[in-house]
């Protein structure tokens, strides 16, 4: 398959111009989503909808998510990801296939109907996670775009995913909030820096390669700014598969946790990574079409 998006090969940065569409349905077709609402995904590559679940609903996922934390403390798991720098929880992976509920949140009618309708088909789950932010403690992700890990590592051919942030706790401008580049995911930042065998080993706890370099990424920022969505527990924040985003360290006294589905459109199946390398573990990058059912 020929790669659009080539990236880790040279040894210079360059910014391509994205050769896929962002919303895979007509803006005027009925859906969840209005045309107002689409034409925003459309223009910034992101969608933060306020309250999308009720209290009672974000008092359940907050108690499932105690509990697979706590198991997962002191858990010999690959799927369980510890900070840097310590022995904190920083991530759990494939949550929709190991627990129960989080399987049945992932099937939720409400997203998955949103979900279909931006991608312009039937979709799967690509992967799943915990984001855990602890006070004081919480690192920081830094920029980039997951398409370019995805497309490198995973052998994603298209952008034509959209991941889903569910907060379970209040984000607000001090305990690490989700920041996006808007209208970044019109453009792929093509990265310097051979991909190293067994990368995700140190990526998921510091990502180090397949991030942007100062100038492009300063060059997307001027154009638009960066956004930061605050907002309560229960909200939602979509963004597209490309979009360039980060957070920083969580120096305050408030957590911040995240259940995070990304939803991949079966037309979009996963082809050899184009690093050339073995694929990266299916509780990271599932290779199953398993459709699901709204």
């Amino acid at each position: 398959m020929m790669d659009l998006y080539p990236s880790r090969v040279g040894d210079k940065p360059t910014i391509l111009k994205r050769k896929d569409p962002v919303v895979y349905s007509p803006l005027e077709k009925p859906g969840p989503l209005h045309h107002e609402q689409l034409n925003s995904f459309e223009e910034n590559g992101y969608l933060f909808l306020e309250n999308f679940f009720s209290e009672t609903e974000v008092a359940v996922m907050r108690a499932e998510l105690s509990k697979v934390l706590e198991s997962s403390r002191d858990r010999s798991d690959k799927r369980v990801i510890r900070e840097p720098e310590s022995q904190e929880v920083r991530s759990i992976f494939a949550v929709h296939e190991h627990e129960e509920f989080f399987k049945s949140l992932s099937e939720d009618k409400r997203l998955v109907e949103v979900l279909k309708q931006l991608l312009g088909s039937e979709v799967y789950i690509h992967q799943s996670r915990i984001n855990f932010k602890s006070g004081f403690t919480g690192k920081e992700f830094y920029w980039h775009s997951d398409f370019e890990t995805w497309h490198v590592e995973d052998g994603m051919p298209q952008m034509r995913a959209i991941s889903c942030s569910i907060t379970l706790t209040e984000n607000n401008p001090f305990n690490g909030p989700l920041m996006l580049v808007p209208g970044s995911h019109k453009y792929f930042v093509s990265c310097v820096g051979k991909t190293p065998e067994a990368n995700y080993e140190n990526s998921l706890r510091r990502q180090e390669i397949g991030v942007p370099d100062n100038d492009s990424l300063t060059k997307l920022v001027k154009e638009k700014g960066i956004a930061a969505p605050t907002g309560p527990a229960g909200s939602i924040i979509l963004f597209d598969c490309n979009i360039m985003h980060g957070s920083n360290s969580n120096i305050s006294p408030y957590p911040r946790s995240n259940v995070f589905f990304v939803f991949n459109s079966v037309e979009n199946k996963l082809v050899s990574p184009f690093s050339g390398q073995e694929p990266r573990p299916s509780y990271i990058a599932s290779r199953e079409k398993r459709t699901v059912n709204s």
